[in-house]
C-alpha cells in the first residue's frame, strides 16, 4: 500500500479555502478549542494590562537615589506589557473573538494581582512576583495548545521570552539594592 501523500493536492486546498470563508485565518484544519482559546487570550490580555498599569504606577511613583534607572525598566516594561495586550487582542480577533478591553472585571480576568508595593523594593518585587505567575500561566498555555494551534502557541512563547527577561531584570535590581544596602 503506498503511502498517503503528506501534502494535500492543489484543488483539494482551493476547495477547502473556499469553504466557510467567512471564518477568516480559522481553517477546517484548526484542532484547538477555540472558545477556550479566546477565554486564555483574554485572560493573557487582562494580565498584561494589569502589569502595565502596575508598571505606570510604578514608574511615576519610585522614590530614592537608585529610582531613576530603575523607573525608566518601569516604564520599558510597561510599554512591552502595552505591546503584548496588542499582540493577544489582535489574536482573538484573528479567531473570530472579541477582545475584552472592559475595565469591569479585569483584576478578576487577571492571572497576575495589582499590588502597588509602598518602597521602592516592594514594588520590584511585586513586579517580579507578577512576571512569576505570567512565566506558570503562559507556560501551561502553550503546553495546552500544543500543535493544536501553532500560532497562538508562538505567541505565547514570544511573550513568555520577554517576560522571562522582565524577570531577570527585576531580580538583579532587587539583588543590586541589597547590595547598595
Amino acid at each position: 500500500m503506498p503511502d498517503q501523500p503528506f501534502f494535500s493536492d492543489i484543488k483539494t486546498l482551493r476547495e477547502r479555502a473556499r469553504r466557510h470563508i467567512e471564518e477568516g485565518a480559522v481553517t477546517d484544519r484548526y484542532r484547538a478549542d477555540r472558545e477556550t482559546v479566546l477565554r486564555l487570550l483574554n485572560e493573557a490580555l487582562a494580565t498584561e494590562m494589569v502589569c502595565a498599569m502596575r508598571y505606570k504606577r510604578h514608574y511615576y511613583t519610585a522614590k530614592g537615589l537608585a529610582s531613576p534607572g530603575i523607573a525608566d525598566e518601569f516604564l520599558e516594561h510597561a510599554h512591552e506589557e502595552e505591546e503584548h495586550a496588542d499582540r493577544f487582542a489582535e489574536r482573538i480577533s484573528q479567531l473570530g473573538g472579541d477582545p475584552d478591553f472592559s475595565p469591569h472585571g479585569l483584576a478578576d480576568r487577571s492571572h497576575a494581582e495589582y499590588v502597588e508595593g509602598s518602597s521602592l523594593v516592594e514594588m520590584i518585587r511585586e513586579d517580579l512576583v507578577a512576571e512569576r505567575v505570567a512565566i506558570e500561566s503562559y507556560t501551561e498555555v502553550i503546553q495546552y495548545l500544543g500543535d493544536k494551534d501553532p500560532t497562538t502557541r508562538r505567541l505565547f512563547e514570544d511573550v513568555l521570552a520577554v517576560e522571562e527577561e522582565h524577570a531577570d531584570e527585576l531580580l538583579s535590581m532587587i539583588e543590586r539594592l541589597d547590595r547598595e544596602g
